[in-house]
């Protein structure tokens, strides 16, 4: 496993003070979905596809869902496996709309292999058919990991892997964590250039320009 390693950067634009674990933004992991990936079941579940998908997604606000009501409404039954279901049954696991609805075990935006369509997670397809960043169009937990960002007080925030212990309970019988190990440290690059896009919307583009160098040197 790559050793956590924090350096401190200084946003000059907000002053926030980030402290930021170029360890792992320096190491060679990407994301290995159909590569390998097993999943985050108690077993592991390469055949199924699932990935990080197998619950449904957390969304941060009523704002957030709003949105993503209106992107499901929008995408290509070609690219949406269960877009008729959903639009019978709707995307959100309950009245509060906190979280999506599974189906069948997984993310009911989640295209199962197999869909003539294609697997993997119909806002990400769409958005690239599309020609446009997955990150504008998947909700916020999605496109953020494995990253995570912790507001502290005094101006400081904290960037670093997501684990085990951000899934909760569940986090302790996953039969696999892909911040773990070796498995997906198979990237070609650092990983702080392998999610440029996702850096510099987490931390603004000058920290995000400083992180990228300083994993360089």
């Amino acid at each position: 496993m790559v050793m956590e390693r924090f350096e401190e950067f200084v946003d000059p634009v907000d002053g926030t003070r980030w402290t930021v674990d170029v360890g792992f933004l320096g190491s060679r992991w990407r994301c290995i979905w159909g590569e390998g990936c097993q999943g985050i079941l108690d077993e592991p579940a390469e055949a199924l596809g699932h990935g990080c998908c197998s619950v449904g997604t957390e969304l941060l606000d009523e704002e957030e869902a709003m949105t993503l009501s209106a992107l499901a409404a929008t995408l290509d039954p070609d690219l949406f496996q269960f877009r008729a279901w959903a639009d019978e049954h709707g995307i959100f696991e309950d009245e509060r709309r906190r979280r999506t609805i599974t189906v069948d075990g997984a993310c009911v935006f989640l295209n199962r292999p197999g869909f003539r369509g294609g697997a993997g997670c119909a806002l990400h397809r769409q958005a690239l058919r599309d020609g446009e960043r997955p990150i504008d169009t998947k909700p916020s937990v999605c496109w953020q990991l494995p990253l995570v960002v912790e507001h502290e007080a005094d101006g400081r925030a904290r960037l670093r892997r997501w684990g085990r212990g951000d899934r909760g309970p569940e986090g302790a019988t996953m039969a696999w964590c892909c911040t773990e190990g070796d498995n997906a440290q198979v990237g070609s690059k650092p990983t702080a250039e392998e999610l440029a896009d996702e850096l510099r919307a987490l931390v603004g583009p000058e920290v995000a320009v400083a992180i990228r160098r300083w994993v360089a040197d």
